[in-house]
């Protein structure tokens, strides 16, 4: 008779250039797909949905963080009296050769394994039949589940208990609502793995604009889906027992979460009345600024760090990527709104488009320096990403797609360009990261921010990370975090493992010298910072992309000259303005 049954919920990372798993002493950013299945499995537990007599166990295991104990973990579940599943969660197709390697080598054992996340659920919800690597995988006997699981995965584990599992659960035309749910949340011992003690959690679902590169759109919907205000405040307080406060909120668009303004108004009630000490960072559109109160209340809340998904300051890249909610004509407006709240921002932006060329690009990123008051910029490539309607068309089409998913990161070229060869595309984008952060726009983002009023060390710590990552780590900084680990025996399968010898006194030294360059810089942007700090003209600091939008006529902005479709944004902002301009002048009088 089975007396214990094991929840082993593992989140895999992914292969570097290298072919070595991709871990650190502490990650960066949480994964908040082991946080919502780790609650949602502790309550199963805690119900004893597999009977009185069987008692269920949760662990959990973030590989950017910890190496797997794969041995460890089939011994528990092979134990006598003792079974389980191994659950490969939120896998990201860049993730998805890693997750199959695990898997295999439970499934070896004979042991369950299910794999869910966007490369699953994507793959199912846009594409007719199951893709290559989904039909190895149920080959091989591995479960296969899309959408998400709050009222589903009850369900899957009496089945999986019971030997009666399906190959494939596809929950995709069932998303749930998600008032009242199980809160997503991860014991401190598992968040002490993560920069600062950060936590996540996700307010709301869905987004209702239609970007074609985009995945959550057609793996969450376009429906705004949210948590009420008594959850939000669960999450928090309980988060708070523990001694955690910070939080990455990981909805797609924070300002299309239709519950947004109670969730803030609670969130500010726990800050100003009860005294819980709550930051957190943000991922919003760039209309959000327009919407009343929004910034207000965020930063009341506890708003210290907003995204933003710029993407581009060209018109015609923005309509190519179906993304036209952006306005460059709102570009100023919106994070000059956002500094002035004393709000740190940083800003997506995608290259690769079909127009872009390396002087484009280059063209495009000075622009952004001298007219934008953005802090941090981080790059990616247009990329198609199984789940998107980019990677639907070129699916359905048989345009060549690179099969390997391990460089569908979003930094590695994954199609044909038509003005740049593969090998240009890729320098292209190593040296996008230089063009941005060089030392004298840092020292401009440092003056911009005292003149804001913002403590320049906020700028030297996202630099150091943002920058440091793509420079020093050779990782997106999505990807990184803190003191890079290698383990020889943690390689694909198909490339050879090094011995001994030949590994350790190579990554020792390559580990030495790349710390001792990131220190180097790091003391670089200390020196910079105390310089700044002590320069008494910092406070009175001005420029162009700090000068009030009214101050500024259209013409004096290359962003806004860059090409006919920028002329034409500019001209049809002013036919909105003149439209407007009535209806305002009547409420005012």
């Amino acid at each position: 008779m089975m007396k214990q049954f094991h929840i082993e919920l593992v989140k895999p990372s992914h292969y570097d250039r290298e072919g070595y798993v991709i871990q650190w002493w502490k990650a960066w950013i949480p994964s908040n797909s082991l946080a919502c299945l780790y609650a949602i499995s502790q309550d199963c537990a805690d119900r004893h949905v597999l009977g009185d007599d069987v008692a269920i166990e949760v662990n959990g295991y973030d590989e950017m963080n910890v190496t797997v104990p794969i041995t460890q973990i089939a011994d528990r579940i092979l134990a006598p009296g003792h079974g389980g599943i191994v659950c490969l969660v939120g896998v990201q197709s860049n993730q998805f050769p890693r997750a199959m390697h695990i898997a295999r080598q439970f499934r070896a054992r004979g042991i369950a394994v299910a794999i869910g996340g966007f490369h699953v659920s994507g793959c199912l919800a846009m594409l007719k039949e199951l893709t290559p690597e989904l039909r190895e995988a149920v080959d091989l006997g591995i479960i296969l589940f899309a959408g998400e699981a709050e009222e589903h995965f009850e369900t899957f584990l009496t089945e999986t208990f019971r030997g009666t599992a399906r190959s494939v659960y596809n929950y995709m035309d069932d998303l749930p609502e998600m008032q009242q749910q199980i809160i997503p949340l991860l014991p401190r011992r598992l968040v002490e793995r993560y920069d600062g003690v950060l936590s996540s959690f996700d307010a709301g679902r869905g987004c209702p604009f239609q970007c074609s590169f985009c995945t959550i759109i057609n793996v969450q919907g376009r429906k705004s889906r949210w948590r009420g205000a008594d959850d939000i405040e669960q999450i928090i307080r309980r988060n708070a027992a523990q001694g955690i406060s910070r939080f990455f909120i990981t909805d797609d668009n924070f300002a299309r979460n239709r519950n947004w303004e109670a969730i803030f108004d609670r969130m500010i009630a726990l800050r100003e009345t009860a005294g819980l000490g709550i930051h957190f960072l943000i991922q919003v559109d760039v209309l959000a600024h327009a919407i009343p109160n929004f910034i207000e209340k965020a930063v009341r809340a506890g708003c210290r760090y907003a995204f933003i998904g710029l993407e581009s300051i060209n018109p015609d890249n923005l309509a190519h990527m179906n993304k036209r909610q952006n306005r460059i004509t709102e570009y100023r407006t919106m994070f000059q709104a956002w500094k002035q709240a004393g709000v740190l921002t940083y800003a997506g932006f995608i290259m690769g488009l079909p127009g872009d060329t390396p002087a484009s690009i280059r063209r495009d990123i000075g622009i952004i320096q001298k007219e934008l008051p953005v802090d941090i910029l981080e790059f990616t490539m247009l990329t198609p990403l199984p789940g998107s309607e980019d990677h639907q068309k070129l699916y359905q089409a048989g345009v060549w797609m690179d099969p390997d998913l391990n460089k569908y990161d979003l930094e590695s070229v994954t199609v044909a360009h038509p003005r740049m060869s593969a090998a240009e595309w890729q320098r292209t984008y190593r040296e996008m990261w230089d063009w941005y952060y060089t030392d004298e726009h840092i020292e401009r983002l440092m003056r911009r921010n005292i003149a804001y009023g913002i403590k320049p060390i906020r700028i030297l710590r996202s630099v150091l990370q943002v920058y440091g990552a793509a420079k020093f780590e050779d990782v997106h900084p999505q990807q990184c975090g803190y003191f890079r680990r290698k383990d020889r025996t943690q390689r694909r399968s198909e490339l050879p493992r090094p011995s001994r010898l030949a590994f350790h006194p190579r990554h020792l030294w390559e580990t030495l010298a790349k710390y001792a360059r990131f220190g180097c810089y790091g003391l670089k942007l200390y020196r910079l910072r105390r310089r700044m700090e002590k320069d008494p003209t910092a406070r009175s600091y001005t420029d162009l992309a700090m000068t009030p939008v009214a101050d500024v006529p259209d013409e004096a902005l290359e962003m806004f000259e860059l090409n006919d479709a920028a002329r034409t944004s500019v001209e049809k902002a002013r036919r909105r303005t003149k439209a407007t301009a009535p209806a305002k002048a009547e409420q005012i009088g």
